[in-house]
């Protein structure tokens, strides 16, 4: 059976508030998964399902067709989290601020959901502490170096068990989870319950004003079923008891915002930076379905000059290759319909995915220690918000001759 047919005459109704949606915000035609790197005897048989975000008139929150079973995605997940040493520091610079910040000690109890290889509570090994995770094998690297995790997807189930065996938390960190949990409401509802009388969840996700400004419509990919605004997490929260007290705009994945959330009843006061983010969002139409409208037609752009860089780059004899393996990457690359022989390898730190291929466009996977032996005249930087990081530690490509490109938003050569 086609799976595109299926889905196309299928009844689609918002996650959240269950209002049928009528309104594309961008179609990405049908591609595989975009984290799912595969072995050479996995090329042919490899599926595609339909990538469609649409918006709900009702809510506004831009939201995934669903098209995957969600067991498929996450069991067996490539991604470490310990391999980006941005990420890294991210995570320690937010275990600082939060300790002072919450006066986090003995006797505080902190839990992240999605804690992946345990790269951030690695910072509160002196708490009493416990990770969330339902990949089983990042889970058992976790609790191989010592960091208690739980195998499970959250919600109010798991939730109900974890107070029942420890108690409520003082501290939920919730880093890049919010978007990527189908069931919403049992999510956040799973959030109220394990979080303390005046106790604080944080929450950082990509935030949707960035998305649409930058055009960063390659990191949409099935594992993110959602596209979240300030205004819309605000209706969210508010349906479970919840209420977010502060933001802060951070620059990680290409603009993220930090929500800082506590129980409606809880003495924390709501700073100003709230207030200005509304007006922010508001300024930009996300209150309404206009500011949602231009953004599918904008990617056709960044589309046709990919292409015809590509084109032009091979026509004059250089060779070509990329830089990161990265989900956003694989979007990317599988929207545009570019891939191998065009780029001749992909070169990642990541071991897990060495000596595979890119989904949909089949780039095999290098180790960056092989870049000096290929020796290719560009290098194209996937995951453009680490550009800067990238051109560091590569800069010697251009001991040959060789140039950096950068796509998203719009074609650069350095």
């Amino acid at each position: 059976m086609n799976s595109g047919q299926h889905h196309s005459c299928k009844h689609h109704s918002c996650r959240f508030c269950g209002t049928p949606l009528h309104h594309t915000f961008a179609d990405l035609g049908t591609t595989p998964l975009a984290n799912r790197n595969l072995r050479q005897d996995e090329i042919v048989t490899e599926p595609r399902f339909p990538l469609i975000a649409r918006v709900c008139q009702a809510c506004l929150l831009v939201q995934i067709d669903d098209s995957v079973p969600p067991g498929a995605i996450f069991s067996d997940y490539d991604y470490f989290s310990s391999y980006s040493t941005s990420w890294l520091a991210h995570a320690r610079n937010y275990c600082d601020t939060m300790r002072l910040r919450l006066g986090l000690g003995r006797g505080s109890f902190v839990v992240e959901i999605a804690s992946n290889d345990g790269y951030l509570l690695q910072n509160f090994l002196d708490l009493e502490m416990l990770g969330i995770e339902p990949a089983a094998n990042i889970a058992k690297f976790a609790n191989d170096r010592g960091i208690p995790t739980d195998v499970a997807f959250f919600g109010i189930e798991t939730a109900r068990r974890i107070v029942r065996e420890h108690r409520r938390a003082d501290l939920i960190a919730a880093n890049n989870v919010l978007a990527h949990a189908p069931d919403t409401r049992d999510f956040v509802g799973g959030v109220a319950l394990l979080l303390s009388k005046n106790g604080t969840a944080t929450f950082e996700f990509p935030h949707l004003l960035r998305l649409i400004q930058g055009l960063q419509f390659d990191t949409i990919y099935h594992e993110h079923f959602f596209y979240l605004s300030l205004l819309t997490a605000e209706r969210i929260f508010h349906a479970s008891g919840l209420r977010i007290y502060d933001v802060e705009e951070l620059s990680t994945h290409g603009g993220s915002l930090r929500l800082f959330v506590c129980h409606r009843s809880a003495g924390q006061a709501e700073s100003d930076s709230v207030e200005i983010m509304r007006n922010k969002e508001r300024a930009a139409f996300l209150d309404r379905l206009d500011g949602y409208r231009e953004f599918e037609s904008r990617i056709a752009g960044v589309k046709n000059s990919f292409l015809t860089y590509l084109r032009s780059a091979k026509a004059s004899g250089r060779r070509i290759a990329a830089y990161g393996a990265a989900a956003k990457g694989n979007t990317f690359l599988n929207v545009c319909g570019a891939g191998y022989p065009d780029i001749e390898a992909a070169f990642d730190r990541n071991p897990a995915k060495q000596d595979k291929f890119t989904p949909g466009s089949h780039i095999p996977i290098l180790s960056p220690d092989r870049l000096s032996a290929v020796r290719p005249d560009d290098l194209v930087i996937l995951p453009w918000n680490i550009a800067d990081e990238v051109m560091d530690s590569m800069s010697f490509i251009r001991d040959w001759g060789g140039r950096f490109v950068l796509a998203v938003p719009e074609l650069r050569i350095v």
